[in-house]
């Protein structure tokens, strides 16, 4: 097979879907024309979409958005001293959703802004490429599944795996059944993060607009260790580290294990174990999955999620990765390291190296929005069921059961307050909260 058929491997659910989609989607910008951006959080990991996206000559980018004057004024000089062109730099999400010019967003806000934002942007009519994971909570991403659907837009979650060559080389393999069945996949989140500290409320920094920042998220006085970045290890703004690093290698078990609906059940141990500050998320978790059979007398599959963010040592050769056990072999993948494949007696079959390829992401992407591709690498489908295992193990942490998943209405029965964190709290009231959440 080569290696443009490896790229459109076929994705786990909603080809005839997308197809449809294809047929209802317009695009403004025929071949040759340039496709119209903003970027929406152009700081972390948007200062590196960026980059590559003012090297492209298929794509200007109209606006910069960012809630922090300095950021905001440090993307704009990007974009004008690569293109020549200043951006407009705006400080309100809405003002780019405003313009009819433009065909596409990219979304790397913090978690809380994903959802809300993609929803918002997808009913404007723009694409979107947004970071992972896709929500804040469960029910956050099946809203956006339907704004996808209701919009005929395309959609891309920023897991960038999916576009990479040599990953897709190591799931078709695992896919055509070079290791027997899967039974278990199992992914792990294993490196030394750092220590937020213990702070107390305080006003926010003159160049940042607090307010915007917390947007659809219950109102909270500032903290010197809420920003930047360290917004991910609270309840209310991140996912913790399994929503942040961790949702790539769970992506990937979910590819390679062939999930196309949620597990039955779950369950998750986790908690502080190094760390004494003020992160709420844990810093060391186990969690696992079970799959029910996908047909009469099949089997059971289970996935399983591994974290410690204290502890920079490797497993099965890599940091961070994902492993299949087979009933034939096994294959490893390490995050943007490489994968190994074993046969019986743990006999090395093939091996390849990886580098994580966020340019092909990115074109894989435009090209959905051209019509050259009939479906994204990593849509929106695909981002939900991933994000679903970091909510459930989530839960399942907080109030220290396991859950019982009800796939087909992505509810918790019988644990009113797991139930409760389906969703999550809003600010009443707020112009961005979804409908229907």
């Amino acid at each position: 097979m080569n290696a443009t058929t490896r790229r459109v491997f076929v994705k786990s659910v909603g080809v005839s879907a997308a197809a449809l989609a294809l047929a209802a989607r317009q695009s403004r910008a025929a071949e040759g024309e340039r496709l119209v951006v903003g970027v929406i959080g152009p700081g972390g990991m948007g200062s590196n979409h960026l980059r590559l996206l003012v090297e492209r000559n298929d794509v200007t980018v109209a606006y910069v958005c960012d809630v922090d004057r300095e950021r905001l004024a440090a993307a704009a000089k990007t974009v004008t001293d690569k293109t020549g062109r200043a951006p407009q730099a705006v400080g309100d999400l809405r003002q780019v959703l405003d313009d009819r010019t433009v065909d596409a967003v990219f979304i790397a806000t913090p978690d809380h802004w994903h959802a809300p934002a993609a929803i918002l942007a997808l009913d404007a009519g723009k694409h979107v490429y947004v970071e992972k994971p896709c929500c804040h909570n469960i029910r956050e991403g099946r809203l956006m599944i339907e704004a996808v659907r209701r919009s005929g837009k395309t959609l891309q979650v920023g897991t960038q795996s999916r576009s990479t060559a040599t990953v897709q080389e190591g799931i078709e393999r695992v896919r055509e059944g070079e290791i027997g069945d899967v039974l278990v996949a199992k992914a792990w989140n294993s490196q030394q993060r750092r220590s937020i500290g213990h702070g107390q409320p305080s006003e926010p920094p003159v160049n940042l607009d607090f307010d915007t920042w917390t947007g659809p998220a219950p109102r909270v006085p500032y903290r010197p260790n809420l920003l930047p970045g360290i917004w991910r290890w609270w309840y209310d703004f991140g996912c913790g580290d399994i929503g942040n690093d961790g949702v790539h290698d769970i992506d990937v078990a979910c590819w390679g294990l062939g999930a196309t609906t949620h597990p039955s059940r779950a369950s998750c141990i986790g908690g502080k174990c190094f760390f004494d500050d003020d992160q709420q998320f844990p810093d060391t978790q186990y969690a696992v999955f079970e799959y029910a059979p996908s047909e009469p007398g099949g089997r059971p599959k289970q996935l399983v999620f591994e974290q410690r963010i204290w502890s920079p040592y490797v497993q099965d050769g890599y940091e961070n990765g994902a492993a299949f056990y087979g009933t034939k072999g096994m294959m490893i993948i390490g995050h943007t390291k490489g994968w190994k494949l074993y046969g019986p007696k743990n006999q090395l079959i093939a091996e390849q190296t990886i580098e994580i390829d966020l340019p092909n992401h990115h074109q894989n992407f435009f090209d959905c929005v051209r019509g050259r591709a009939t479906q994204p690498n990593a849509d929106c489908v695909a981002g939900h069921l991933a994000a679903t295992l970091v909510h459930l193990a989530n839960i399942s942490a907080r109030v220290g059961r396991t859950l019982a998943f009800d796939p087909a209405t992505e509810t918790i029965a019988g644990d009113d307050q797991a139930a409760a964190l389906v969703r999550r709290q809003y600010h009443a009231g707020h112009w961005s909260v979804p409908k229907n959440v």
